[in-house]
């Protein structure tokens, strides 16, 4: 399933792509540069971060923000949040939010540094700055043994 992802995201990428590893192995032959989150267990917002730290490292003024669990997630979906205009480009099924996101570096302050949201919560408090773009797919996530299986079974 992260694999399934990662494809996803790097077929769709025109630049470095960066993994965030929370508590997953990873398979180091593909070209991506992994980065570890110690900090997994206190929130998905210690991953944003840990990301984000690395995309300042590359002088990247822009990431595209999603999870390995949403297997769901096509590469059309990441090309079309990557190509979106605005501060935050929010993908969007059946006209609701889902992820990807593109995040520019003028929001990354703004960004929590505790907890498990990432960009949700500064989503809900400016919304001017949000932009939704229709994307195909499924924002589905995997968390259970249930939910492999229904994904699986489709």
């Amino acid at each position: 399933m992260v694999h399934g992802a990662l494809d996803a995201t790097s077929l769709a990428a025109d630049a470095q792509v960066d993994a965030t590893l929370a508590n997953a192995a990873a398979d180091a032959m593909r070209p991506i540069k992994f980065v570890h989150n110690p900090d997994w267990s206190k929130g998905q917002a210690t991953s944003l971060q840990v990301g984000l730290d690395a995309a300042r490292a590359f002088r990247a003024s822009t990431v595209v923000v999603g999870l390995a669990d949403q297997p769901g997630i096509s590469e059309a979906a990441w090309q079309t949040v990557a190509a979106g205009l605005g501060p935050i480009v929010v993908a969007t099924y059946d006209g609701r939010r889902g992820n990807p996101v593109r995040l520019d570096a003028e929001v990354w302050e703004l960004l929590p540094v505790a907890g498990d949201e990432g960009a949700r919560s500064l989503m809900h408090q400016r919304p001017e700055l949000v932009t939704g773009v229709p994307c195909s797919g499924s924002p589905n996530d995997i968390d259970t043994v249930e939910d492999l299986q229904t994904w699986q079974s489709n």
